[in-house]
């Protein structure tokens, strides 16, 4: 019988060679993380896209919930265990952090956006809009489907923008509201509502709607998307994606979608 003996040249070889192979292996394992990305649902298309190119370039897997800005900052005041934000409206991200839940020094303005008045269907004509617009006539008793008008950004937008024109007091009583812009556009894609008010980056979104019209950009204030590293914890996949949001093929996304990436060109 043949006996095979450890000599300590050879235990210490192989511990070397394992050692090796262990701390290769390591990082790859550690490198990889899960970041919670709370998004405003208008950014649903943009991001879904981001998503899978950033998974696969950097082994990070992203967790997207995409609702309105509102639910998801409500979300975070109440603890819930986002790593990201970003926001269709500056106002929340400014009540985040004056709470003390952005981590400092990574906030950022991300997008422009602009809103449009479309229509059911694809035949719909285009109209005018300003302080002449007959939307009562339009409306023809139907109804205006709109995100909800003092508290989702794109709701804010819309109501402080026929305000302006003076429209708002005529069709104030024809306004659906909704939790989101996107089922505010649903319910003009399914003509449930013949018109309603949501961003042009949604109406780019849904081949059964028709974009009749935009909003004057002075008509409401600046419509940002800013984003931010929250205040959770603190892990080195955070700042990379923050970084791929403001590079190059993020910004291809982005503007494919119809977004005005800030500090583009």
């Amino acid at each position: 019988m043949t006996v095979f003996r450890r000599t300590p040249s050879a235990v210490a070889a192989v511990s070397t060679a394992l050692g090796l192979s262990l701390a290769c292996a390591a990082p790859s394992t550690a490198a990889a993380e899960e970041i919670t990305v709370f998004a405003a649902a208008s950014l649903t298309n943009a991001l879904t896209e981001i998503e899978q190119a950033f998974e696969a370039e950097s082994g990070h897997d992203l967790a997207i919930s995409f609702a309105g800005s509102s639910a998801l900052a409500r979300q975070i005041q109440q603890g819930a265990p986002a790593d990201i934000f970003i926001s269709a409206n500056a106002e929340w991200m400014d009540t985040l952090e004056e709470e003390g839940l952005l981590e400092p020094d990574t906030r950022f303005d991300l997008l422009n956006n602009s809103i449009v008045l479309v229509a059911h269907g694809a035949e719909a004509a285009p109209v005018e809009i300003g302080p002449d617009l007959d939307l009562v006539g339009l409306l023809d008793g139907g109804r205006l489907a709109m995100a909800l008008v003092d508290a989702v950004p794109a709701g804010i937008y819309g109501k402080a923008s026929l305000e302006s024109l003076g429209l708002w007091s005529g069709v104030e009583d024809q306004v659906a509201q909704s939790d989101n812009v996107r089922t505010a556009l649903t319910l003009v894609s399914t003509g449930e509502a013949p018109y309603g008010i949501v961003y042009a980056t949604d109406a780019v979104a849904d081949d059964n709607v028709t974009v009749v019209g935009t909003f004057p950009a002075d008509s409401h204030p600046p419509i940002v998307y800013p984003a931010a590293d929250l205040a959770t914890r603190d892990i080195p996949a955070e700042s990379e994606f923050l970084d791929y949001l403001r590079g190059p093929d993020a910004r291809a996304a982005f503007e494919g979608q119809g977004f005005v990436v800030v500090g583009g060109n």
